[in-house]
């Protein structure tokens, strides 16, 4: 990695600040024991420093009723929130602490092929729904109540509503949108229409042009992604690699790519670079990174 990959984004967003962190770790990652030693020795010294004068800051805010409600409602920035959760000023939400306890399931739904995952948080009800295997499978109903309901019910006692709701997975044709991928939240406008999912092979990548960017899509599963069609190496197309398990192989020098994340198994501090994708009905959306 060059000086080129540590400009920062010009993001402000969550994901786009903690991009920016992790590039430079990336870097450290490869540094000696005694150089990673003192970057997480400076680190933590900033850490406590920050950490302390923001606890200060939030004790005194909260001694003024104006103020108080002003901090409420600071905190529902995703920003604000990662930062004071970081130095665990404040205890985790209820969106957070039901994430975990689908998360604490997820590894049993996908060991069949299957996920769950959280379509609304109105308490004291929230609303669920299974992918993949799961959706429709005979044993659905006794993984609900034995896992993801048991699940979420000792994770947060104050929700006392767990509504399994019926999967989109039979709605294709409809205009609800069925997948966007995660960084992709809260994104508007600037989507290309490009294909449609029974276009894109099960397991396998298609190759497509848009807004003047090569690009690899790729379905597992319900998951569906979208790269640049360059290897993070040298920027080589990578379409004619060979695609197995979810990896597809550079066929010019064999770095290896997982193309859920994009992530480079052959040299982690790299990665593809990453397009923003949503499902609607049948129609598969694209939002090219600037």
């Amino acid at each position: 990695m060059n000086a080129v990959d540590l400009i920062p984004t010009k993001r402000d967003d969550l994901a786009g600040l903690a991009g920016d962190i992790l590039r430079v770790e990336a870097i450290f990652a490869i540094w000696d024991e005694t150089q990673r030693s003192a970057v997480e020795a400076y680190r933590r010294a900033i850490e406590d420093l920050n950490g302390e004068a923001l606890r200060r800051l939030v004790q005194a805010l909260k001694e003024e009723p104006a103020a108080l409600a002003a901090m409420k409602q600071a905190v529902t920035d995703e920003v604000v929130y990662a930062v004071l959760r970081r130095h665990n000023i404040l205890k985790p939400s209820l969106s957070e602490r039901v994430g975990a306890a689908l998360d604490g399931v997820r590894p049993m739904l996908a060991s069949h092929g299957g996920d769950v995952e959280l379509v609304s948080v109105r308490p004291p009800a929230i609303e669920v729904r299974f992918v993949g295997a799961c959706d429709g499978c005979p044993a659905s109903a006794l993984t609900f109540h034995a896992g993801v309901k048991k699940a979420i019910e000792e994770a947060c006692p104050e929700i006392s509503d767990i509504i399994q709701i019926k999967s989109m997975s039979n709605a294709a044709d409809n205009d609800s949108v069925r997948f966007v991928s995660p960084f992709a939240l809260g994104a508007v406008g600037g989507w290309h229409l490009v294909c449609r999912l029974d276009e894109i092979p099960l397991g396998g990548i298609s190759t497509l042009v848009v807004g003047g960017q090569d690009v690899i899509l790729s379905r597992q599963d319900a998951i569906v992604s979208c790269f640049q069609n360059a290897c993070a190496h040298l920027g080589i197309p990578l379409d004619s690699g060979d695609v197995e398990q979810g990896i597809i192989t550079c066929p010019h020098h064999g770095f290896q790519y997982d193309l859920s994340s994009g992530e480079c198994l052959t040299a982690p501090e790299v990665a593809l670079q990453s397009h923003a994708v949503r499902v609607i009905g049948n129609r598969v959306e694209v939002r090219l990174s600037s």
